[in-house]
Order: C-alpha cells, then structure tokens, then sequence
C-alpha cells in the first residue's frame, strides 16, 4: 500500500494540538491595518482553533497529523 499524501499548503498553514483540535493563524491581518477597530487587532493576535466544521474538512487532508 502506498503512502498517504498531506496537502502541501494544510501542512504549511495548520498544526494539530495534543487533543487533535486544529491551531490556524488569524485571518484578517494581511492589510487594511488602520481600518481595523483596536479591539480587532487585540483579539487577533497569534492562533486561533478551528471550528468543528473547519477541522473536519482539514482533518482528511492531514493523514499523519493525529
């Protein structure tokens, strides 16, 4: 049986935390800075996990990130 493949840009974008939940970077926060409220850009810092909805069309894509 042949290996599985992960999809290259899941693999650079997502990482799987010890309880399998999906860590992903913020959107939002490419441009547009100063049109952004404070609070925005507040809450926006770092990662943030994936919904169940999310994850389990990420989940398929990550065969060995469990």
């Amino acid at each position: 049986m042949p290996k599985m493949k992960t999809k290259s840009s899941c693999k650079k974008r997502f990482k799987v935390t010890a309880t399998g939940r999906i860590l992903a970077g913020q959107a939002g926060k490419r441009h547009g800075m100063i049109k952004r409220t404070n609070k925005f850009l507040r809450n926006a810092r770092g990662t943030t996990t994936l919904s169940k909805a999310d994850e389990s069309i990420i989940k398929p894509m990550m065969p060995y990130a469990r």
